[in-house]
């Protein structure tokens, strides 16, 4: 009973001191010039890594010291500099190592300002997330969608399955796809995932970002219906087209119509002149007619009186011959 007791007082002595890392800084808020001043508790003489990740996740600073023998600790990490595109405003996070505490670490955020008399400035850094999809698209044709993840303004760096862990889809149907897996980087801060709708619906991608123990959502809806505007446009492309010829058609056409039209005035003034001729031979060949009429009673009066002579000469003859007998 008493060893029992003696190894639970042992095992309990054990894990206090195994995870015995505390940190600290001596100050929330920081401006130009001042230092950063890191301290706290650890295992006598542990080796303890010490960084200092800007807003955007990266390390902005990287230091190795040890814990004295009573594991104290204190490190001045950094003299905070001018801000710049490396040293911005924002929120930094210190995180301290213990090597020989398995790994064990810990985190603080501070605050990196242009003043720093703002003590009650929020320690949590202020974490967007921006997602742009298609408004619509159609089924069977994949689209991509673009997220952006900035802390304090700056882009965030990291694995976009740890940083996007929780992101999924609600589909149309009511199910949800996890996106977590599909997820690639595109540049820092920028990532994407190319999606391929099966269903006719509205789709609403949920994008969870987590940064520095900040949990931000975006979310954006896409409407996938059978065609997409792309097809329908192409298609009044072809309708336009095919409008085009038909009015290229109708106007050759109406120019052979004026041609026709032309062709039968003249043919019409052609007919009227050949009959506007014909009447005038009719009426020559009438008087022509009149004329041969008249010439015709005129020769009859001529014939007559010369007829009637020749019948009394030749009943003279014949009286003649008929004395002689």
């Amino acid at each position: 009973m008493m060893l029992g007791l003696l190894i639970l007082v042992i095992a309990s002595s054990f894990l206090t001191n195994a995870f015995a890392l505390q940190l600290s800084t001596d100050r929330n808020v920081y401006s130009e010039g001042q230092p950063l001043l890191v301290y706290g508790q650890a295992l006598p003489n542990e080796p303890l890594i010490i960084r200092l990740f800007a807003p955007d996740g990266t390390i902005a600073q990287f230091n190795q010291i040890s814990a004295d023998n009573t594991g104290a600790f204190s490190h001045i990490l950094i003299r905070w500099p001018n801000a710049t595109s490396t040293y911005s405003y924002g929120t930094y996070s210190v995180e301290a190592i213990a090597t020989k505490e398995q790994g064990t670490s810990q985190t603080i955020n501070v605050k990196f300002l242009a003043n720093s008399s703002l003590t009650q400035v929020p320690q949590q850094p202020i974490v967007l997330v921006s997602v742009f999809a298609p408004q619509n698209a159609a089924i069977n044709q994949t689209f991509r969608v673009f997220i952006q993840v900035t802390s304090d303004g700056l882009l965030v760096a990291g694995n976009p399955s740890v940083v996007l862990r929780s992101s999924h889809v609600h589909m149309p149907d009511g199910s949800v796809v996890d996106l977590s897996d599909s997820l690639k980087t595109l540049h820092q801060g920028l990532f994407y995932v190319d999606f391929t709708p099966t269903q006719e619906g509205t789709y609403i991608f949920h994008i969870t970002a987590t940064s520095k123990g900040t949990i931000a959502n975006g979310s954006v809806a896409t409407l996938v219906l059978k065609q997409d505007i792309a097809g329908i446009s192409n298609q009044i492309l072809k309708l336009n087209s095919v409008l085009g010829s038909t009015s290229k058609e109708l106007d050759r056409l109406k120019s052979e119509i004026q041609g026709f039209g032309t062709v039968l005035n003249s043919s019409q003034q052609s007919i009227s002149q050949a009959n506007e001729n014909l009447n005038k031979s009719v009426t020559k060949m009438s008087d022509s007619v009149t004329n041969i009429d008249q010439a015709s009673t005129q020769l009859n009066s001529l014939f007559l009186p010369v007829v009637a002579l020749i019948a009394i000469i030749i009943a003279l003859q014949i009286t003649i011959l008929a004395r002689r007998r």
